[in-house]
């Protein structure tokens, strides 16, 4: 198994309305065949310690079943389609891919 966690720093400009349709946008990458499972959260008010980084907007944290579907995930029309119509509200992305 793989899980694919990506965390996202939106721009601060962005208004309710875009965060919402962000956030549906992230429920969609749910629906993509080779997705096994996933969840989308944002930042817990957990207390603030040195190695702790909660400072993100959201995480997305997809499951796949094998790298091959991981990859396909990568070139599927539909990551491209949340790509290209949200990446420009992206502040900062991080990316942690762990196998199991």
């Amino acid at each position: 198994m793989v899980r694919h966690n990506v965390y996202f720093w939106l721009n601060p400009s962005l208004t309710d309305e875009q965060k919402t349709s962000f956030e549906e946008g992230l429920r969609v990458l749910f629906t993509i065949d080779v997705v096994a499972g996933g969840s989308v959260g944002r930042a817990a008010a957990t207390p603030v310690r040195p190695v702790t980084r909660n400072t993100f907007d959201y995480a997305l944290v997809l499951e796949f079943d094998s790298v091959e579907q991981h990859n396909a995930y990568q070139v599927h029309p539909d990551h491209d389609v949340f790509v290209k119509q949200f990446s420009g509200w992206f502040k900062e992305v991080r990316v942690f891919d762990t196998q199991f």
